[in-house]
């Protein structure tokens, strides 16, 4: 299979290696990648997040601070809960992506 860009020039494609590289650097760390994969499915509180991913909440806030920062997920307040839901379309179609590549055979 080949993959070749249609009419971009090597400045825009450039741009986009930049682009993306940032996007797999923040998604390179195991936890990182499973807040994304898991925030695919729907909006999650931080204490859902906690239990569901097993991660405990020190290092959870720390991977959620960071995927914030990189415009990868927003947060939302309700009282005192703060939700977590994908902002990036382009983080949930690469997510897809790699769950088509990686996990279908394991489903």
């Amino acid at each position: 299979m080949s993959v070749k860009p249609k009419n971009m020039t090597i400045e825009d494609m450039g741009a986009r290696a930049t682009e993306v590289s940032g996007l797999l650097k923040t998604l390179s760390h195991p936890n990182r990648l499973m807040l994304v994969c898991t925030l695919v499915e729907r909006e999650y509180s931080v204490g859902e997040l906690e239990q569901k991913l097993d991660i405990h909440q020190p290092h959870l806030s720390q991977h959620l601070t960071g995927l914030r920062e990189a415009g990868i997920v927003e947060t939302r307040r309700e009282g005192k809960q703060i939700f977590y839901r994908l902002t990036a379309d382009k983080a949930a179609r690469l997510v897809g992506a790699l769950y088509e590549i990686f996990c279908q055979e394991a489903a």
